[in-house]
């Protein structure tokens, strides 16, 4: 698979929360590293680790690639979304270093954005083997 297709199936699967989608791009070992430090292996996990896009709406992914060859590929990516409960605003704050205790009780949830670079190892078939990628985010707006 192109790096091209693969990025457009990772956006609709990230647009749509679809965790199944998402784990067809991957071989059955392939290895989601979601930051430099934290990996899923294999479909099950990887599908474990996307549940968390269920607690996002309205998302928006956008990307360019960067450099392209048969089994690799990089591409800048953006995604904005909506957080909708206190748990997923709990992952953010905690995985990107924020200060949660900054939002007051009551407070409505942000919109984040994250903007990063996914470095993408594909098989001889065309599934991934790794899909390595490194991010910041911020509330947008």
């Amino acid at each position: 698979m192109p790096i091209q297709q693969f990025m457009q199936t990772y956006k609709r699967a990230w647009e749509t929360s679809d965790e199944h989608l998402l784990a067809s791009l991957f071989a059955p070992d392939g290895c989601y590293h979601n930051t430099p430090f934290a990996v899923q292996r294999g479909h099950e996990q990887i599908r474990q680790y996307w549940q968390r896009t269920k607690l996002q709406k309205d998302i928006v992914l956008s990307f360019d690639i960067l450099d392209a060859a048969p089994t690799r590929g990089i591409a800048h990516w953006h995604t904005t979304y909506q957080v909708t409960s206190e748990e997923m605003f709990a992952m953010w704050a905690s995985s990107s270093g924020t200060n949660a205790l900054a939002r007051q009780p009551g407070d409505p949830l942000p919109r984040l954005a994250l903007d990063g670079i996914a470095l993408i190892e594909l098989d001889d078939g065309g599934l991934c083997q790794h899909l390595r990628l490194w991010w910041h985010s911020v509330i947008d707006g």
